[in-house]
């Protein structure tokens, strides 16, 4: 896995763990201040020894840290957007 793929997946996952906490707002009081979240996503062992390792490299003194446990990540759902079309614009 290059730099690249972990750096854009775990920015997706991110992005979803936020919504997710924006959804149930009560886990959010399970988050230490200025804890250190560290994705464990069991359909990728490769991304989640990776961030173990990262995180461990990376931790502050004393600073918690937290593994969000996740089994996978759905498909992408589709466009939001209703019946668009394009025109050519002369």
């Amino acid at each position: 896995m290059t730099d690249k793929e972990l750096f854009e997946k775990n920015l997706e996952i991110n992005h979803e763990f936020s919504k997710f906490i924006m959804n149930n707002p009560e886990l959010e009081d399970k988050i230490p201040p200025n804890a250190l979240l560290v994705f464990i996503v069991e359909d990728d062992p490769e991304l989640s020894q990776k961030n173990i390792e990262m995180s461990r490299a990376n931790r502050g003194p004393d600073q918690p840290v937290i593994f969000v446990k996740i089994k996978g990540m759905r498909p992408p759902e589709e466009s939001r957007l209703i019946e668009p079309h394009l025109e050519l614009a002369c």
